[in-house]
């Protein structure tokens, strides 16, 4: 199992927009995310825009190739590129895994 963390910047005057977006996850996009291979994901968001977001699965990149292929994620994308800063294209194309040097189990 792969334990992934990303970072990712959101627009701070934003914020409050992001959230109530998450508070509602479209269902297909929550089952399209289970089917690949996601488990175990959460974001955390600070209140001057840094997004966490820690997931587990078997591989990271083949999870994110499955999503890309869905349309349910093309359009959720879609929807969320506006939020974010730094970033050119899909959020999802600008999530990379940091490097995991310790881990307590």
């Amino acid at each position: 199992m792969q334990r992934v963390l990303f970072h990712l910047r959101i627009n701070p005057k934003k914020i409050d927009e992001y959230k109530a977006h998450h508070r509602e996850v479209w269902p297909e996009m929550r089952d399209a995310l289970s089917k690949a291979g996601w488990r175990n994901y959460s974001l955390f968001l600070t209140d001057d825009g840094l997004l966490t977001g820690y997931l587990e699965c078997e591989d990271f990149a083949s999870c994110l190739a499955e999503m890309a292929s869905t349309e349910v994620n093309t359009k959720w994308q879609e929807m969320m590129a506006p939020y974010f800063l730094e970033i050119d294209g899909a959020p999802d194309g600008a999530m990379v895994a940091v490097e995991e040097v310790f881990h307590l189990d």
